[in-house]
């Protein structure tokens, strides 16, 4: 098992440093951070938390997964390694590169 933990279903008044006070009460909290949308900035409702050892990671799991906070239960679990984009985006479509052509008109 690793350090670092996904919380996921926070509320969206979680901040970064509500999110390490939470979880100091497991143990030493190395790193906490909310993820946020690009554009507006708002809260996407969960986050990760990187723990100074597996020992408080597991146990800060035990503690915290399923535990309301502001009438949400969190989810708590190890974090996966994040997996591999495809492609290099684009998307295809019209008014961007082999986005088909119009029909003829005659």
């Amino acid at each position: 098992m690793g350090n670092k933990l996904y919380v996921g279903n926070l509320p969206f008044s979680a901040t970064d440093e509500s999110l390490r006070e939470m979880f100091g009460q497991a143990g030493q909290v190395e790193s906490a951070r909310i993820i946020t949308d690009r554009d507006t900035g708002r809260s996407k409702g969960f986050g990760f938390v990187e723990m100074s050892t597996e020992q408080e990671a597991s146990d800060a799991i035990k503690k915290f997964n399923g535990q309301e906070l502001d009438g949400r239960a969190l989810t708590v679990n190890e974090a996966r390694p994040m997996a591999p984009r495809e492609g290099g985006g684009g998307g295809g479509g019209r008014g961007q590169r082999g986005g088909g052509g119009g029909r003829q008109r005659w």
